[in-house]
């Protein structure tokens, strides 16, 4: 099966999840580089390392702790991913967006995907949020390729509204009461781990990006094929190839933690009103 991922090994993985995480998770969260300390205002958390779940891959970029937190955030139950894996570390599609696959094996239904992005749109600043309304895969592959099994949904599977609506409104009116600048956009993934060039740029411009980075797309096609509600949250971290300074990993982080306490903020906000539905 190569770097495929076969039902048998998801359940081997949510069998060891589920002895850790006992409660009905109300909300998994996939934190993106730099925003894993959002994991550690959890109470009553539970620690469970990525190297302790079979067939699990590890994440290696600085920034990503490689651990699932299960706990209690604005009283509501959640299961975070502190951390991801990505394609250009050299696992699998299917590797990638497995830990998706895991929070859907144990009953998870709402998802929220966060990343940090470069800001295509000329409109954006580093600091600025962006809640996905759509996105484009540039990333050459797709983790919907290999074998197919009905019991994981539709082979062919839709994708007219990736991004819940509903879930989009009620953060969009969450980051309007706290003062939160928040906008709305297209998030163009790419493969990496190179940052894209000045011609690449503007080809996403054009093709109607508003900002682009190396992750959430796999995890957001299979997060529809297993059915879940997804929001996508992206923190402009810099402002992409030619549009600013030379990019580095370091400015990613760097952001990521001047803009903590909102983003923070505005995910609380965010559970509350998920723990209310």
């Amino acid at each position: 099966m190569g770097n495929f991922i076969t039902p048998t090994q998801v359940e081997e993985a949510a069998a060891v999840l589920r002895k850790h995480v006992e409660m009905p998770i109300q909300a998994g969260i996939v934190l993106g580089s730099g925003l894993s300390a959002f994991a550690e205002r959890a109470e009553k958390k539970t620690v469970v390392a990525y190297r302790e779940i079979p067939h699990f891959p590890q994440s290696t970029v600085p920034g990503h702790s490689g651990q699932f937190v299960a706990g209690f955030l604005a009283d509501t139950a959640v299961l975070c991913m502190q951390g991801r894996v990505h394609y250009y570390e050299g696992y699998s599609m299917a590797q990638v967006a497995l830990g998706v696959r895991l929070m859907a094996a144990i009953g998870v239904r709402t998802l929220i995907l966060t990343n940090a992005a470069g800001g295509i749109n000329p409109q954006f600043r580093p600091g600025d949020f962006m809640l996905i309304s759509d996105h484009i895969n540039l990333m050459g592959t797709n983790p919907l390729i290999g074998p197919h099994y009905p019991e994981w949904g539709e082979r062919f599977v839709d994708q007219s509204e990736s991004y819940t609506p509903l879930l989009r409104r009620m953060a969009k009116e969450e980051a309007a009461a706290l003062g939160i600048p928040c906008h709305e956009g297209v998030y163009a993934a790419l493969s990496g781990p190179a940052y894209e060039t000045p011609a690449e740029i503007r080809m996403l411009r054009i093709l109607g990006a508003d900002a682009c980075g190396m992750s959430t797309v796999p995890e957001a096609i299979v997060a529809r094929q297993c059915g879940m509600r997804i929001l996508g949250i992206s923190l402009i971290s810099n402002m992409a190839a030619g549009m600013g300074s030379p990019l580095h990993h370091n400015e990613v982080i760097e952001v990521a933690g001047q803009r903590k306490s909102d983003f923070e903020r505005l995910l609380l906000a965010v559970l509350r009103r998920i723990d209310e539905e």
